[in-house]
């Protein structure tokens, strides 16, 4: 099979298209022939970083979209010519080929009117912003804020708030206000704008926040602890907090952390189960328009360096999307 590996670590430009052997499923396992590939920041940043864990040369990857081309040993509830969707640990070989095998218990069933290049655009930003929403017990009506909310990780989440009643209020460049108030946002603040923290500290009186889902590193989800109601929950999604933002006993706020490749080690097959269904679900209103796939762009496999250095650049309001 063809694939883009990596030899050494370092940007997009590492990668070369080589000749691999076309991989097995084992027990467990599934063998799927990539239709199209997801690109996502974690991608560029482990080609970056590498990891102890890797074979070299690697194929990096953690999403994609296709048909199962093979079952191993104790996998009954798929069959070869499955549609399927994907988020592949990033410790295994990824995506980044024509071939790919993965875990079955994580292979996201597809309906038939949903398009290969929308489902790539599926699983890691869409089931990261299910996680991130599904930690919070609040009602229709809660007051919520989103950083980054132009991103592929915040339109999906802008997208599951506003299925469940949230008031959004979204964080993000003035030029994607549009963008996002379509996806699901009440309002939206320019990050750019100076002292837009200290304007929402007085708005806080009459518009208490509940949740705060912070997209840029955990220094800046610390700096927005104060904007939170008592009992309210900081969620990280790009990060954690190490310590506690706030003095105890005080406003006694919750701290989250998402972090979806952690699932493929620690998470049970009953949790698999719950992430996959939902995943399906996502793609069903992806195939009858209720859930946006937010693509970006669409570039053919040989622009594969090309389009993850795009990425890299950004910036990136929603998905950018390989076909084969």
């Amino acid at each position: 099979m063809k694939a883009w590996v990596h030899h050494e670590t370092g940007g997009p430009e590492v990668l070369r298209l080589e000749d691999r052997p076309k991989p097995l499923p084992g027990r467990g396992e599934v063998l799927v022939r990539n239709r199209a590939v997801g690109l996502n920041p974690v991608d560029w940043k482990f080609i970056l970083w590498g990891h102890p864990a890797w074979a070299w040369p690697h194929i990096p990857g953690v999403d994609g979209a296709g048909e199962v081309e093979a079952v191993g040993e104790g996998v009954h509830h798929l069959r070869p010519g499955a549609r399927v969707a994907y988020h592949n640990d990033l410790l295994r070989p990824g995506s980044f080929a024509e071939y790919t095998v993965i875990p079955a218990r994580a292979a996201i069933p597809l309906p038939d009117a949903l398009s290969f290049a929308a489902a790539a655009a599926l699983p890691c930003p869409g089931l990261t912003a299910l996680q991130a929403v599904k930690k919070l017990p609040l009602p229709p009506g809660a007051q919520v804020m989103v950083t980054g909310a132009s991103g592929a990780v915040g339109g999906a989440l802008l997208q599951l708030a506003r299925v469940r009643g949230w008031v959004v209020h979204a964080v993000s460049s003035s030029a994607q206000a549009g963008r996002v108030l379509r996806l699901g946002a009440a309002s939206v603040t320019d990050y750019r704008r100076d002292g837009w923290r200290e304007d929402w500290a007085k708005r806080i009186t009459d518009q208490p926040l509940e949740a705060v889902f912070d997209m840029v590193n955990g220094a800046h989800a610390a700096s927005l602890a104060p904007l939170l109601a008592a009992n309210g929950h900081l969620v990280c999604i790009q990060d954690r907090q190490e310590t506690a933002p706030l003095p105890a006993f005080t406003t006694t706020i919750s701290l989250h952390e998402v972090g979806l490749n952690g699932l493929h080690a620690h998470g049970t097959d009953v949790q698999w189960g719950r992430l996959v269904s939902a995943g399906a679900a996502m793609a069903a209103d992806m195939a009858t328009g209720r859930f946006d796939p937010q693509i970006l762009e669409v570039a053919a496999f040989d622009d594969l360096p090309a389009a993850l250095a795009r990425l890299k650049a950004g910036p990136n309001p929603g998905n950018r999307v390989i076909t084969l």
